[in-house]
């Protein structure tokens, strides 16, 4: 896909916000791709804390539960491609139910992934609409391996990879391209080198984490 000229939407979470880097103008992921591809102009829509899914129970900030599927609807319509990048924050803290593939609403995950899919491509018809799925993590002493040990957590909460094949099943099944970061982004915080060299905890990339995340990105889009 020809990018240069084009103007891109970020949706995401922290990692989108741009927590744990230095210098968000030149080094987060989106501001990297605007550079490498003459974009015309991108808009990120990255706030902290925040998961695909409706919560069940009101956080304590308020600004967590501004949910993807309700932001959806506030972004700039004129972008030709749109990137989304969540799903961790619903593995480690969400508190709906992971969900079946039979579910279509917010309100669980698997049903929360389903709508949000659908939205996008009917909100952005004739544009392209990718997904990314969640990276590897070690983070606050757990790892991605299991269950999110969190008290609000349901019994269907499954390992970090079950959440990243539901994204990547959706995509298959709408037609969405997804860009699976557990299998492609060479970055594993369960590998203390690779945590301590690419994260600044475990979760959150640093500048040059960015780097990684933005060549990897970048070369899938171009792929298109």
């Amino acid at each position: 896909m020809e990018l240069k000229g084009k103007v891109i939407d970020f949706l995401g979470d922290s990692i989108t916000e741009g927590c744990g880097v230095k210098d968000v103008k030149a080094c987060r992921y989106d501001s990297r791709i605007h550079e490498r591809f003459e974009l015309a102009a991108h808009y990120n829509y990255g706030i902290g804390g925040t998961r695909i899914t409706h919560q069940m129970v009101p956080s304590e900030n308020p600004r967590y539960d501004l949910c993807f599927c309700g932001r959806a609807y506030n972004m700039n319509k004129t972008a030709d491609v749109v990137v989304v990048y969540g799903g961790v924050n619903d593995y480690i803290h969400g508190d709906a139910y992971f969900g079946t593939m039979e579910d279509t609403t917010p309100a669980t995950f698997c049903g929360a992934v389903y709508f949000l899919m659908k939205l996008l491509k009917e909100l952005y018809r004739d544009k392209t609409v990718i997904f990314m799925t969640p990276a590897h993590m070690h983070f606050g002493g757990h790892s991605d391996k299991y269950p999110s040990p969190r008290a609000v957590k349901k019994p269907d909460a499954k390992p970090l990879a079950a959440y990243v094949e539901v994204i990547k099943a959706r995509g298959e099944e709408l037609g969405i391209p997804v860009l699976d970061l557990f299998e492609k982004l060479p970055i594993d915080p369960n590998n203390e080198a690779d945590k301590v060299k690419y994260t600044t905890d475990g979760l959150h990339f640093n500048d040059d984490g960015h780097a990684v995340l933005a060549k990897v990105l970048g070369d899938f889009l171009e792929a298109l």
